[in-house]
């Protein structure tokens, strides 16, 4: 079923459909080859649709609002080692080996890290190479943050436009019937 507009353009920004506005119910329905009941269920399919791309966009900007501190604070930590580094005094650390638990450690001069990459992989990096990848991944998790922030005002856009779709649909079904009812009844008064 096409969703043709009545007065713009369709387009969508990263594979989310853009919500016509539909100006004029009957020339819609009328392009669209729709009755009234048909299209309330178009429009609401496409509402649904925008609710669940919201609530999956909504946890990828949890995550990475989640992300952003870790990177931050695993920056902080390379930035410590090298500025210790050559010091001669080990430095006491105290870091969590499980959920709630966590253990003390004592760290001599070290010119590599361990980088916990996920999907149980750890790599050793020079701490200067530690320090350029988690600065290019910090870049990278905010710039995918704004986008995501985007795509969050474009979709609600696109869910107030259908919500109003909706209502006007409807209002315009409503005030059709009562044309109906009343010249019906006029009708049935003449004759």
């Amino acid at each position: 079923m096409a969703e043709t507009p009545s007065s713009t353009a369709v387009v969508e920004r990263r594979g989310i459909p853009a919500a016509a506005f539909v100006e004029d119910v009957q020339t819609y329905l009328n392009q669209s080859d729709l009755d009234v009941n048909s299209a309330l269920a178009f429009f609401q399919e496409r509402l649904q649709q925008y609710k669940l791309v919201e609530m999956k966009l909504l946890a990828q900007q949890r995550d990475l609002q989640a992300k952003i501190p870790d990177i931050e604070k695993c920056l902080d930590i390379v930035a410590t080692l090298q500025a210790r580094r050559g010091s001669g005094e080990p430095l006491l650390a105290d870091f969590e080996v499980s959920e709630g638990i966590f253990s003390r450690a004592s760290i001599e001069d070290s010119d590599s890290v361990c980088l916990w990459l996920g999907a149980n992989v750890m790599l050793e990096y020079t701490c200067e190479e530690a320090n350029t990848l988690l600065q290019k991944n910090l870049e990278n998790a905010k710039a995918s943050l704004e986008v995501l922030f985007g795509d969050l005002q474009f979709l609600r856009d696109q869910v107030t436009i259908t919500q109003v779709t909706i209502a006007r649909v409807y209002n315009w079904d409503v005030h059709q019937r009562r044309r109906q009812t009343v010249a019906s009844s006029s009708t049935n008064k003449d004759s």
